[in-house]
């Protein structure tokens, strides 16, 4: 644990401008508290995808008053509810998640993430910190303290540091996204099992513009 706090260090000590991308998942929480440690004022930035789970978005901004966070809420120009369906997941996920985040990251030029390698194979080899392509061309640093964590150290540093979790997880998930497209894992040992049917592993955030 103590590695993600050197990785934190290094990276703000060469950052001009900062900011974390957190969805309020267990592993969010846990970067943002340890970056709260360092930098209070950090841009929170939170993708409110017009389909989130009511428990989310509570839970948000119930952390977001107790922390005191500088909390960014991204939105499409254009939301449109259903076109998960309407489309396809890859629509919904490229007009509510990739366009508005892509577009807020072009104002920063180190991005914290919650990234865990364990997380899934589309993960496997993420780096502690590695450039980041933007579709603009911008390359800025994408820096994943938590990479070498596993899912028992992010619980156990929230129990010891007192912090409360999202409520879903008490319902049985274990991966929690946009509402419509998230349910019980339906494999246990698949954490992320019960996202998007099991048609992705990734919403596109965190893949790079060729």
């Amino acid at each position: 644990m103590t590695d993600a706090r050197n990785v934190i260090s290094e990276a703000l000590r060469e950052a001009r401008t900062p900011c974390l991308t957190s969805s309020f998942q267990a592993e969010c929480v846990v970067l943002t508290h340890m970056l709260l440690d360092v930098r209070p004022d950090i841009p929170v930035l939170f993708l409110d995808t017009y389909h989130h789970f009511a428990a989310t978005l509570a839970y948000r901004d119930e952390m977001a008053e107790r922390w005191n966070l500088n909390l960014v809420n991204l939105r499409a120009a254009e939301p449109r509810g259903g076109l998960w369906q309407a489309e396809s997941t890859d629509a919904c996920c490229a007009r509510h998640k990739v366009g508005p985040l892509f577009s807020a990251l072009e104002a920063y030029d180190v991005w914290f993430t919650a990234l865990r390698r364990d997380q899934s194979p589309s993960r496997a080899t993420l780096q502690d910190v590695e450039p980041f392509r933007l579709p603009s061309g911008r390359t800025i640093q994408r820096v994943s303290p938590l990479a070498a964590w596993t899912a028992k150290d992010v619980w156990t540093y929230a129990k010891r540091h007192d912090i409360p979790l999202l409520p879903l997880y008490e319902q049985g998930y274990t991966s929690i996204g946009c509402e419509p497209c998230t349910s019980l894992p339906p494999d246990p040992a698949n954490p992320r099992s019960g996202r998007w049917q099991g048609q992705k592993l990734e919403c596109g955030i965190h893949i790079q513009a060729k």
